[in-house]
């Protein structure tokens, strides 16, 4: 197995200066060299600050919420990838359950955006996951392997450069947690649509993201098929988060 594990923390729409550099701060003292990735997705307004706070270090690396599908132009309130990769930004989520649902994003959109991100040379963190209706009904593997393949389809060749993260939408912040067999099952079913895409993309780390935290990481992370997580609640407390990183160093 050489898949590294990744964690990688979303701050969803939370932070400020003072916050930010007291969270930072206290991750920074604490994170060691840890053996595996780390990252911060941050809001786009916090990207200047959190890669000044972040300068001179190895161990945490900056990752934007979000990228434009376009590259530069008309599009008030649009970031572009070329914006994201000049503040330092190395990872950035794209097609997450929320932008999904609340800006209607589809399949199609989320694959340019992971284009435009690698060819940024920033490294999508491509978001899939079903809802509690849709589990309830059997379609798990179905919509997974439908919002997965609008990517592959778009970014083919570059499959092997892609992060994917696994959530289900009935376990984001709620509490609820897939059981480690639940989510090992539908990471190896993505694990094998890469795999069918490009052999190369058997290197591909697909994340745990669906209300991961201190308690439940080491079962989640101890499955073949899971190669990190990504950590929304329990990233903003520097105790849970640098304990997640422990579990998955």
């Amino acid at each position: 197995m050489g898949r590294k594990k990744l964690i990688a923390g979303n701050w969803k729409m939370n932070g400020s200066l003072a916050a930010n550099a007291a969270l930072m701060g206290e991750l920074l003292a604490g994170i060691g060299q840890p053996a595996c990735d780390v990252a911060v997705c941050v809001p786009a307004v916090y990207l200047a600050q959190v890669q000044l706070l972040l300068a001179g270090q190895g161990g945490i690396a900056l990752g934007a919420q979000d990228v434009s599908q376009h590259e530069s132009g008309a599009y008030t309130g649009d970031v572009s990838a070329a914006m994201l990769k000049e503040l330092g930004a190395r990872y950035v989520i794209v097609g997450h359950s929320e932008r999904r649902q609340y800006q209607g994003e589809t399949d199609a959109q989320v694959a340019v955006k992971a284009q435009r991100a690698l060819a940024a040379g920033l490294t999508p963190i491509v978001c899939v996951g079903e809802t509690l209706r849709e589990r309830e009904q059997g379609e798990t593997e179905s919509v997974v392997s439908r919002q997965l393949s609008a990517v592959i389809q778009l970014n083919g060749e570059r499959l092997a450069d892609l992060v994917v993260a696994y959530e289900p939408v009935w376990a984001i912040g709620t509490g609820r947690t897939a059981t480690p067999e639940q989510a090992q099952t539908v990471h190896a079913a993505l694990r094998a649509l890469l795999a069918a895409a490009d052999l190369q993309a058997a290197g591909v780390r697909i994340l745990y993201g669906g209300s991961m935290n201190a308690g439940n990481a080491a079962e989640l992370l101890a499955q073949p098929d899971i190669d990190g997580g990504l950590i929304g609640g329990a990233s903003l407390k520097a105790r849970d988060f640098l304990k997640i990183i422990e579990t998955a160093s």
